[in-house]
């Protein structure tokens, strides 16, 4: 998307350095109510959220509780603040103000608990460094390749979607959110039609201009062009991945300027995301560096897993049941860019139409806690439809994340019972290279077919015949079996997809020693000698 000059200069002489106007994290004390709130989750949640939660066992707690009203009407009228978002997760409020404005805030309000400024060095020393222009996020991605009707044959079948859909799974049931930038004349234009007349354009909010008209932005059409690849849809010429899933549409990306803001609009839809019972949250934006403003920009070290504030959220959004996919970045070797790199996060590299990686595509590296990306999906000269309804192909890995989803929401249609870290790792180990991973396309290239084959053929895995407990859990994991089930193979994966435990289990001695495996999240297969199988996602306190 183009970005512009701001209209003033920031002067970072250090003579006028307390003038600059800073972004910052205000981080609040507590919350109203909270306990009772949670008794009644429907004060709070809608009950398809909830009903989704209960599925997957996901807790209902404190962070689902919204921001105190009271405390950010009491910040917006403090001196010099403006508040742009708020995160009922992180119990936060973003602010822009001068440093010293904001620093009078945890002196002024008994209820600040603690305040983080984006320019990290604030909350150490001042440093001033000069403003540089911004450049385009998407210069990569909107550069048409061809300018040509088409179809997406290939890039549904390389990761054999097509076939999910001969089996009638086209991702009818699953909510999916896209978090992106513009969404223009997706309410109006004939690509959509079929999702309009199915009732399955679900609505959505722009967190930049604090509007429920998501369509009215049109500095980008960038979220037009991801939705195609997913929900487009023209006779015999286009058909995305999930073609009769439900969206919801959410604008994150302020098309006039980059800064860690957009960071904080994630996080609010996100969380908006969950509380609608949401399945599947698409992103197509990394974060990395802020040309315009340096002082925020992120070091490839800090591409930790959890620094970067919209990481941090994305790996609570994970948390809370929901599967979040998110493009690797186009920055090829600079490596991959914020939330990209949580560990939560499914994250999707770009290949072109002959499979091979792309050099646009962020690589991941060995900083990531777990392997980035994921896996891969066609990204090079991808078809999409622009806000013309105009079939074009252009580059980025904006795409193939898109294209990933759609496929996991199919996937997801045809294994409701899964969960997200269970789909996840069932998509991993279907791919090309899963025992050979490398950093430029993850473990390859998905088969979702053979990923639904997979299950199937260990007999209805995803049943509750085994039980297992506590979870989350801290030494010893205690297995229920079903009956005249005697001795169960039992193999745990880590994150990484990588077999940490593999061992028998017998009836008479139930109980697995986990006081090995660090703290994290974990896959846990339990195979009876009746061949049925369950798999669980085990938490290690």
């Amino acid at each position: 998307m183009k970005k512009k000059l701001l209209i003033f200069a920031l002067i970072c002489l250090p003579f006028f350095a307390s003038a600059q106007i800073e972004d910052a994290w205000v981080y609040l004390a507590d919350k109203v109510d909270v306990a009772n709130k949670i008794a009644n989750p429907l004060t709070i949640l809608t009950q398809k959220a909830i009903d989704r939660k209960n599925k997957h066992s996901v807790a209902i707690d404190a962070r689902d509780v919204e921001v105190n009203e009271a405390y950010i009407t009491s910040l917006k009228g403090a001196t010099g603040i403006t508040v742009y978002a708020k995160s009922k997760w992180f119990n936060a409020v973003h602010v822009r103000g001068t440093e010293t404005d904001i620093n009078n805030l945890e002196t002024t309000f008994s209820f600040v608990d603690h305040i983080d400024f984006a320019d990290k060095s604030l909350n150490t020393a001042r440093i001033s460094i000069p403003n540089k222009k911004a450049k385009d996020k998407f210069s990569v991605e909107n550069t048409r390749v061809v300018f040509n009707y088409g179809n997406t044959q290939n890039q549904v079948e390389m990761i054999n979607a097509d076939d999910l859909h001969l089996a009638d799974y086209t991702g009818e049931g699953v909510t999916v959110a896209v978090i992106d930038a513009g969404f223009p004349n997706v309410d109006t234009m004939g690509a959509f039609q079929r999702l309009r007349d199915n009732s399955d354009l679900l609505g959505g909010y722009d967190f930049v201009n604090r509007t429920s008209d998501v369509y009215a932005s049109t500095v980008s059409d960038h979220g037009t062009k991801v939705l195609s690849t997913m929900a487009g849809y023209i006779e015999n010429q286009y058909v995305g991945t999930a073609p009769d899933a439900s969206y919801y549409l959410f604008l994150t990306e302020d098309g006039l300027d980059e800064s860690p803001v957009e960071e904080s609009y994630w996080v609010e839809a996100a969380e908006r995301a969950d509380s609608l019972g949401v399945d599947i949250v698409n992103t197509s934006l990394g974060y990395l560096d802020f040309p315009a403003y340096p002082r925020y920009d992120y070091t490839a070290a800090d591409m930790d897993g959890n620094t970067a504030f919209i990481t941090r959220g994305a790996n609570i959004a994970y948390e809370k049941g929901m599967l979040v996919v998110n493009s690797a970045g186009n920055s090829g070797n600079s490596g991959v860019t914020a939330p990209a790199d949580a560990a939560g996060v499914f994250t999707v590299g770009a290949v072109d139409v002959n499979e091979n990686y792309v050099s646009f595509s962020s690589k991941g590296s060995a900083i990531q806690p777990t392997h980035k990306p994921d896996v891969a999906a066609r990204g090079g000269a991808a078809y999409v439809i622009d806000k013309n309804n105009f079939i074009v192909q252009n580059n980025g890995t904006s795409f193939s994340s898109p294209i990933m989803t759609g496929g996991l929401a199919c996937l997801m249609q045809a294994l409701p019972n899964m969960t997200n870290a269970e789909i996840m790792q069932l998509v991993r180990e279907s791919a090309s290279i899963y025992n050979t991973p490398d950093y430029e396309v993850g473990y390859g290239i998905p088969d979702l077919q053979q990923a639904l084959g997979a299950v199937l053929s260990e007999g209805n895995s995803m049943g509750t015949e085994f039980k297992i407990f506590p979870n989350p859990a801290e030494n010893l994991l205690f297995i229920n079996f079903p009956e005249n089930v005697n001795a169960a193979d039992v193999k745990v994966f880590d994150i990484l997809g990588k077999l940490v435990i593999n061992t028998v289990i017998y009836q008479e001695n139930k109980v697995l020693n986990i006081e090995n495996l660090s703290k994290g999240i974990y896959i846990t297969k339990l195979k009876g000698d009746n061949k049925k199988t369950n798999t669980f996602k085990l938490i290690k306190e």
